[in-house]
């Protein structure tokens, strides 16, 4: 009987097992978790909701989510999809729902429905699920693996690294001779202190696009004015494909906001026009851009030198350019940033370029698996990172099965 080790009781370790185990029931399979719960990151993802994955359903579309892993992941999700994850979950009793946005949650709305199906499963196709079981360290001797944790040691003929994105499990993939790309942060905030966006908190604006200043990098959709500065969709997507930039900035850079997603050339014609139809209106009272809040409005009015009882009819032609570019190439200064919610995600990981991902396997040894974060693969946020896991997890499951 061929004895499989997993590492990592989270979302890619519990589904290669799982559907491992259903294509070929003669495997002894066995999960080894470190610590004193499983899938943890399927609790608070989405806000305990579980995004599950995302409603795009072409594979030449769906990679462009993913700042690292674009090109590997192509074949991959030829063979699993997200089609096909909407077909397990409802096999397996858990219908799913496309939000407005296109993420896509269990119809319960509760991440703990994704956890009781996964220890379902295990229990009736007796997986062992240890908990406590932090691997110290990894031997291959001849065809076999040999797995110590503090516990005991286990002997398998394969072995499965799902242990997710950790400095002790890439130190374990460096032992068996990978290479790790050096882990950034992904998927942060901005830090801004801007008096234009001071005291704003939770004011957003739906179709906003930021440009990161001297790279050619920039992000589109809504936007969300923070205690710390910027977040949002558009913040949060140009934070991961900007995260190796960043990292080498140290987080100080300049970034452009454009509120609008407007030329400045329409935006200027659209303010004299306004000039000319509500000259006898003072122009702070009200933003006439229904996408603009009037708070930020102000501010943008303010940031431009006109003076807040200042009418239409008062404008000069240097006031109105000068709340034309604020409209739509404002520049703010960011410092730092500040990790997204609990639901930190790293740009870093297991070299690309050692994995085979029609197998999943390791191009330096055979019978050693990668799946989920422990690649340097990563994606923005709305269910991509789950699908890698899906994905990865079938690939692998049927490598292990064959």
């Amino acid at each position: 009987m061929k004895k499989v080790i997993i590492v990592g009781g989270g979302a890619a370790g519990f589904f290669t097992a799982i559907n491992a185990k259903e294509i070929n029931p003669e495997l002894d399979i066995t999960i080894l978790e470190k610590g004193k719960e499983v899938l943890q990151k399927v609790k608070i993802s989405g806000g305990g909701r579980c995004n599950v994955t995302h409603a795009c359903f072409e594979p030449k579309e769906l990679v462009k989510f993913y700042p690292r892993g674009e090109k590997e992941l192509l074949g991959p999700f030829h063979q699993f999809m997200t089609g096909d994850t909407f077909e397990w979950f409802e096999n397996n009793g858990i219908p799913l729902k496309i939000e407005g946005d296109n993420r896509v949650f269990p119809e319960s709305n509760s991440s703990q429905t994704i956890i009781d199906c996964f220890l379902k499963k295990t229990k009736e196709l007796n997986i062992p699920v240890l908990k406590n079981h932090g691997v110290t360290s990894v031997v291959k001797e001849g065809e076999k693996w040999i797995v110590n944790t503090k516990e005991e040691q286990f002997i398998c003929d394969a072995l499965v690294i799902a242990a997710g994105s950790s400095k002790k499990v890439w130190d374990l993939s460096k032992s068996l001779k990978h290479s790790i790309v050096e882990p950034v942060p992904s998927l942060f905030t901005f830090n801004i202190k801007d008096p234009r966006i001071k005291d704003l908190l939770g004011i957003s604006v739906p179709y906003a696009t930021v440009k990161l200043i001297d790279t050619k990098l920039e992000a589109f959709g809504p936007l969300l004015i923070t205690h710390w500065g910027m977040s949002g969709p558009a913040v949060l997507k140009l934070s991961a494909f900007g995260a190796r930039i960043l990292a080498k900035k140290n987080y100080e850079y300049k970034v452009e906001v454009n509120w609008l997603s407007q030329s400045t050339n329409e935006v200027l014609e659209d303010l004299q026009n306004l000039k000319a139809q509500q000259s006898k209106k003072q122009l702070i009272l009200k933003s006439p851009f229904t996408e603009i809040p009037r708070r930020l409005w102000e501010r943008l009015v303010i940031a431009s030198h006109i003076n807040p009882d200042q009418n239409w009819a008062d404008l000069s032609k240097v006031q109105l350019q000068k709340l034309a570019d604020q409209l739509t190439k404002a520049v703010f200064q960011a410092k730092g940033k500040s990790t997204f919610k609990e639901e930190f995600v790293t740009a870093g990981g297991v070299d690309l370029k050692e994995i085979n991902f029609k197998r999943f396997e390791s191009k330096l040894h055979q019978n050693l698996f990668f799946v989920g974060e422990v690649l340097n693969i990563d994606a923005v946020t709305g269910g991509f990172n789950f699908q890698n896991a899906w994905t990865g997890g079938w690939i692998c499951a049927k490598s292990l099965s064959s």
